[in-house]
């Protein structure tokens, strides 16, 4: 039988494939694209992506040795700077291995810890989880709307 740790895991990691088949696909060029007056491209919400999920594992997960500059999340619009797809991808694989080592540490009995976080007050960890379950789902269905109806 499976922990909950292992369950939880697996479910973050199946929807996740929503985000990272979008990237097997994605070129350089898309990076730049946006939908109308969208403040969004494609290569800020990957990189949007990369830096919530080291911002969780850090302040979430308790990984200490975690430096993030989430400037996506400071700054709250896209400047532009997004556009080199091999640094994207080895970012959001990074961000990738960092969440999913800091989180398979957890005991079973860490998921009922209460944590509080600014950005979404109190929750258990299990509860905060879901957010990044549902934060990476809600910017890879945006991802994939730019891909397929966004222009440069």
């Amino acid at each position: 039988m499976k922990s909950k740790t292992q369950i939880l895991l697996d479910l973050w990691v199946e929807s996740r494939t929503r985000f990272t088949k979008l990237l097997d696909g994605i070129t350089e060029a898309d990076l730049a694209k946006k939908v109308g007056d969208s403040p969004n491209s494609a290569g800020f919400l990957i990189h949007h992506i990369g830096d919530v999920e080291l911002l969780f594992a850090k302040n979430v997960f308790g990984d200490t040795s975690i430096k993030v500059v989430a400037k996506t999340v400071i700054d709250q619009r896209d400047s532009g700077e997004w556009t080199n797809l091999v640094e994207l991808r080895t970012y959001v694989q990074d961000s990738f291995e960092k969440l999913h080592s800091i989180v398979s540490q957890q005991s079973e009995d860490d998921w009922e810890q209460i944590i509080s976080i600014k950005e979404f007050g109190t929750k258990t960890k299990s509860e905060a989880f879901g957010r990044i379950v549902s934060h990476t789902a809600y910017h890879a269905g945006q991802l994939a709307i730019v891909l397929k109806y966004g222009q440069m």
